[in-house]
């Protein structure tokens, strides 16, 4: 208890029926996240000074701390019911509402906001968070720039308006933003760098991903305190009990990581191993989230649990694994490893790269890579397999339908990267329009993710000499059309520093073969690990400009493309092998199970 606190708690001692003292007495416990108690004094304060507005926010604020953002946007809404003219209050209404998932709404209140106070640079930036979640990335960046304009030291500001222009294939000023937030990342500042949209910044080294995860990891779960350490297992009447593991994703829907995990999960041996699913994932009715709930023994929804609610239930479960699927990404829950729930705590395949440290010790216990990636700087203890990605054993199928419906040419090479367009860069587009001047009757056939990316690459291969139609745009469409329209690709070029992951498997399923250079960071050496895996090393060139080489032999060699995808062919499914991939797995986690 802090004086304060004690002070506050004499006073009402002699004046139990003061508002502000509750109200007050409120506020230092909500600074010290200790919601319950926060909840109690604030229902106090409303007791003696009821539909007070204050009071209705500081309500909706503990909710929000615990996790209730529905009951924390029905305090707000009545906060503003007394007083319209709160500007703090149709923010943190907003921000709830982009939790619930109703961005337009939210963007409503982001602007009433800022009608109230211009000049509130964290609006401004979260504004701009709305605007993106509704794809409305050109007014996401403007108001990116707004917040950095009114506040330059407000560095998350600057880092989505980074990955946002990354996004829409805008390079102009990216150099000399990454290099204030390389700088800033140097600094013992409190200054926030989202650690995902870091991953992907050209020029970022592994050594300054894993301290940028460990910043955003003491920022967000340095106070919070981890519960008791479990008691080794025991055997029972001599027998050892299964071994409970827990997978814990915000994507166990349509989504590539379902095409990934889902029949590794269902391999589990499960005489020796019980498995839940901690979802935090709304149900979208896909077959995918069905066949994921028929994989695992256990299906939890955690999506109205409270990072601590999903500790204890865990704890109560005595899961023995944790396994972390989607880390530092988006509607990451990984602060639930902070507790310590379990008595091992894994980070895999959801974000490539270390979660860093937390107040001096790993957040999480082991990080699971291979060859090809274990020298990436990590925090957590390597664990090793002959390859980090696991795969389902088939992909979903449709009709490839013809080469001109796909809008390619009839006849003609045709290279292609479907990776987002945030991953592809400056200077890995300048290598892609070298090739496509020494390959005549080339086209380049990419994802066409937002209309400003399309419209900007467009530009950049005119500025570089390059025919507009040689760029073909592919369509979003379902994720078996999207595989089964890739038969029509003669070779992928790979994208750093954020390489092909789930993409670069799509590609090999279909008998693409795919050319990369294993970079230093974790993102820019996954296809280097997929090719290596397969024994398809010579595909992992020595630099850039070997692989614009080697794309333009490929090219110019029938025989030896017909060469090289006989052998993808031949090799492939050494990645779609997931029975096998669980037996390794499975074999992972005892070791890591026998150090405990």
């Amino acid at each position: 208890m802090t004086p304060a606190i004690e002070q506050l708690k004499q006073q009402l001692a002699r004046a139990p029926q003061d508002p502000e003292l509750h109200y007050e007495l409120g506020r230092h416990y909500l600074t010290l996240k200790q919601a319950e108690a926060a909840e109690q004094a604030f229902c106090q304060a409303l007791k003696w000074a009821p539909d007070h507005p204050q009071i209705l926010m500081q309500l909706g604020n503990t909710a929000s701390l615990r996790g209730d953002e529905s009951a924390a946007a029905a305090y707000f809404k009545q906060s503003l019911t007394q007083d319209r003219q709160q500007a703090d209050v149709h923010f943190n209404l907003a921000n709830s509402l982009r939790k619930l998932g109703e961005s337009d709404l939210a963007i409503e209140h982001y602007q009433q906001s800022l009608q109230l106070a211009p000049g509130d640079a964290e609006c401004h930036n979260n504004l701009g968070n709305a605007y993106r979640e509704q794809g409305q990335l050109d007014l996401a960046v403007a108001a990116y720039a707004q917040a950095i304009k009114l506040n330059p030291q407000l560095l998350h500001a600057k880092v989505h308006w980074i990955h946002q222009k990354q996004h829409m294939a805008d390079w102009q000023g990216l150099d000399a933003a990454i290099a204030d937030v390389r700088a800033a990342l140097k600094q013992p500042s409190q200054a926030q760098i989202p650690p995902f949209a870091f991953l992907a910044m050209p020029g970022t080294t592994s050594s300054e991903q894993l301290a940028c995860a460990s910043r955003w990891a003491q920022q967000h779960y340095g106070d919070i305190t981890p519960l008791p350490a479990l008691a080794p297992r025991q055997a029972t009447h001599g027998v050892i009990q299964r071994i409970k593991v827990a997978y814990l994703s915000s994507d166990f829907r349509q989504h590539p990581l379902a095409y990934l995990i889902t029949d590794v999960i269902a391999a589990h041996n499960h005489g020796q191993f019980a498995t839940w699913l901690y979802s935090n994932a709304r149900d979208d009715y896909s077959s995918e989230r069905q066949a994921l709930l028929a994989a695992a023994n256990h299906w939890v929804d955690i999506a109205s649990m409270s990072d601590a609610a999903v500790a204890e239930h865990m704890r109560s479960m005595q899961i023995d694994i944790l396994v972390d699927l989607t880390g530092y990404t988006q509607n990451s829950r990984s602060g639930i490893a902070a507790y310590r729930p379990a008595r091992r705590h894994i980070n895999w395949l959801g974000y490539p790269g270390s979660m860093g440290m937390l107040n001096g010790w790993p957040l999480f216990d082991a990080m699971i890579v291979d060859d090809s990636l274990q020298q990436v700087a990590m925090a957590e203890q390597p664990v090793l397999l002959p390859c980090y990605q696991p795969n389902n054993a088939q992909r979903p199928t449709a009709d490839a339908g013809t080469r001109m419906q796909h809008g390619l040419p009839e006849t003609g090479f045709v290279f292609c990267c479907f990776n987002q367009s945030f991953k592809i860069t400056a200077n890995v587009f300048a290598g892609w329009m070298r090739i496509l001047q020494q390959v005549p009757g080339s086209v380049i056939w990419l994802l066409q993710c937002n209309p400003w990316a399309t419209r900007q690459l467009q530009q950049q291969a005119q500025a570089a000499g390059v025919e507009v139609n040689r760029l073909v745009f592919a369509p979003r469409t379902s994720i078996g059309q999207h595989i089964a329209r890739q038969q029509h690709a003669d070779l992928m070029l790979d994208t750093t520093p954020y390489n092909a992951h789930t993409t670069a498997s799509d590609a090999l399923w279909q008998g693409v073969p795919l050319l990369t250079v294993a970079g230093e960071t974790f993102p820019a050496r996954v296809s280097a690990s997929l090719l290596n895996h397969v024994g398809l090393s010579a595909c992992v060139c020595a630099d850039w400009a070997a692989l614009e080489q080697r794309a333009i032999a490929l090219a110019n060699d029938a025989s030896a493309l017909a060469l090289l995808k006989s052998t993808l062919k031949n090799r492939a499914n050494k990645l779609f092998e997931p029975d096998v991939f669980c037996g390794q797995l499975e074999q992972a986690y005892r070791q890591l199970l026998s150090c405990v």
